[in-house]
């Protein structure tokens, strides 16, 4: 059930509805529409003929939309215990010159092949993890991992040495 007109078939009867309950549960549209496109994207990519209904659909869009609810919660927790660790953080001063080249040798020495590229997608390339984890062949949950790892390595040197 899974071949490219059954899945055009399907786009073009559950999309308006597909879209509704991600708007509904992200409050963005054009987040509503990646996740709904990746639901679709998903079904292109299996091998396996799978029985594809409108309850399979809608369940699909809602725990894409919830994992990346639960994705971004965590996200913000981790960047708001951040900031709230270094105090002494100011926006006009920090990072300065020096700082951005010991923490460019960190992310050089320090930090695991795999960790230093999830770092280069990330914020070089401005990818955002579901990319991320597509490009690498893993997972969005390792992706956040070796970021974390990474910018706790970092963090913590950072703070070791002033």
């Amino acid at each position: 059930m899974t071949n490219r007109n059954d899945i055009e078939r399907l786009f073009k009867t559950h999309y308006a509805q597909m879209y509704r309950l991600a708007t509904a549960l992200l409050h963005d549209d054009d987040l509503a529409r990646d996740i709904v496109h990746d639901v679709f994207a998903s079904l292109l990519d299996r091998d396996q003929n799978i029985l594809v209904n409108r309850g399979y659909l809608l369940k699909s869009v809602r725990n894409r939309c919830l994992n990346h609810i639960r994705d971004c919660g965590i996200h913000q927790r981790i960047a708001n215990c951040y900031f709230l660790d270094n105090e002494e953080y100011d926006i006009e001063e920090w990072p300065d010159e020096e700082t951005i080249a010991r923490i460019d040798s960190m992310i050089r020495n320090d930090i695991s092949p795999q960790a230093r590229r999830v770092i280069e997608l990330r914020f070089s390339n401005g990818m955002p993890f579901s990319r991320i984890a597509t490009t690498m062949g893993i997972s969005e949950t390792a992706v956040y991992r070796h970021l974390s790892h990474a910018l706790s390595v970092i963090r913590k040197k950072i703070n070791d040495n002033g």
